[in-house]
């Protein structure tokens, strides 16, 4: 009798990390689409953004408009990456049937969340550290402060990765993920200072960014390689894990009433 309850834990951290195993190895199994394409994509961004506007545009002194891009392209793309990764994989599941196989298993809630939170963060972070990478040999960039740079890194893609899951429950068909993808994510990611400081915007437009939530993601991060930034880092340390404690709040709360997960 003392061993049954050890047993049913071992049990259940076995189908934890099957899960997350899962999720872990299937981007890696198509990695040329999953982290080498954005990372091309971002190369890309940097090319085309840098030699047209490096000698007509200074955001921060001393920082040229090239190192600072760096940054900015290399968290946008652990945003939407965190983001793809939980969304596109339960969205297919529910469309080919086979989160079924999912459903069956005693997952407890915060098991199924923790493995598709867990499985996006990774791969938002493994492409982040891809286009690092990738722009060294264009950027000399500089680590002021290398634990806001984690800081801002783990929670970003944990914002991205329960919202993840949340559009992938919500969403039944291609088109409705797409839909998530076109219309929020990728506006608020593109205008969220990633190729510009907020500073350069007239007064309406600052204070209109200012409610942008992926804007002290990216500027937070930022502030980890220069040391300036365009917000407090506290305040978007703040505002970030505020939002990610309310989104796995809400992610938790449909996981445990099945949300569009048992018809």
């Amino acid at each position: 009798m003392g061993d049954a309850p050890i047993t049913h834990r071992a049990s259940r951290i076995k189908g934890f990390y099957t899960l997350f195993h899962k999720e872990w190895a299937r981007f890696w199994k198509v990695s040329v689409q999953t982290v080498l394409a954005p990372v091309l994509t971002a190369l890309l961004f940097l090319l085309v953004f840098s030699y047209s506007l490096r000698d007509h545009v200074v955001v921060f002194p001393g920082v040229s408009y090239t190192v600072f891009l760096v940054p900015g392209l290399a968290m946008m793309s652990v945003l939407q990456n965190a983001f793809a990764n939980s969304s596109s994989s339960l969205m297919q599941s529910k469309m080919t049937g086979n989160i079924i196989f999912v459903l069956l298993p005693p997952f407890s809630h915060h098991e199924f969340f923790l493995a598709y939170l867990l499985a996006a963060m990774g791969r938002g972070l493994v492409v982040g550290v891809g286009v690092l990478l990738a722009t060294v040999w264009f950027a000399d960039l500089r680590f002021e402060h290398p634990l806001w740079v984690v800081a801002f890194a783990l929670a970003g893609s944990g914002v991205m990765g329960a919202l993840g899951v949340i559009a992938g429950l919500y969403s039944d068909k291609v088109d409705e993920l797409a839909a998530f993808q076109n219309f929020i994510i990728l506006p608020l990611t593109f205008l969220s200072g990633v190729f510009y400081s907020i500073h350069s915007l007239p007064p309406f437009w600052q204070k209109l960014s200012l409610a942008n939530p992926f804007l002290y993601m990216v500027d937070g991060f930022r502030y980890g390689f220069f040391g300036a930034s365009d917000v407090s880092p506290w305040l978007s340390l703040a505002i970030v894990g505020a939002s990610f404690f309310a989104l796995s709040f809400l992610t938790l709360w449909l996981i445990r009433i099945g949300y569009k997960l048992r018809h």
